[in-house]
């Protein structure tokens, strides 16, 4: 099966900007945890190893059709932020850039007709959905809650349960 060089590179692109999405999800970890936000951040920290679940199903999947994966350098992350409603509003930010680069793939990939790649980023669409649907909705609660103490106490206690 021959895939051109622009869709593989495309591909091993996605894949380091996949491990970069993980790396921007733990920095944000580490600045909840250090305003003692610990659901908060337990959310963060299970989104940052799902990018990393991503990832390896582009490494994976580069692979399977014969070709390289080369990892790129990822940019030093942003350390802090003014409050857990910018965190969670740069997160929605950064997922739409995912759909936005997800979706240049697959633009190219059907422009070339080449659709293994199409079926396999169809999963991928999907996924983002579902993803830039949770942090608007996230985000949206933020903006209730105003930076109310006991409503972001309340909430913290809710991400934090997730699975």
């Amino acid at each position: 099966m021959k895939i051109s060089k622009n869709v593989v590179d495309a591909l091993v692109e996605q894949y380091n900007f996949e491990l970069e999405s993980g790396y921007i999800y733990l920095a944000m970890v580490h600045d909840l945890k250090d305003k003692a936000w610990d659901g908060f951040a337990h959310f963060m920290d299970k989104q940052a190893h799902e990018e990393y679940e991503h990832a390896t199903k582009f490494k994976g999947f580069i692979e399977e059709i014969g070709e390289r994966v080369e990892l790129k350098a990822i940019p030093e992350p942003k350390k802090e932020y003014k409050s857990v409603l910018e965190i969670f509003e740069t997160a929605y930010d950064h997922e739409k850039e995912v759909t936005k680069r997800i979706e240049n793939i697959y633009d190219l990939a059907l422009e070339e007709k080449n659709y293994v790649v199409v079926e396999f980023l169809n999963w991928f669409l999907e996924e983002q959905v579902e993803e830039e649907d949770n942090f608007r909705t996230i985000v949206e609660k933020f903006e209730r809650i105003h930076e109310n103490w006991s409503g972001l106490y309340i909430y913290d206690h809710e991400l934090g349960a997730r699975g």
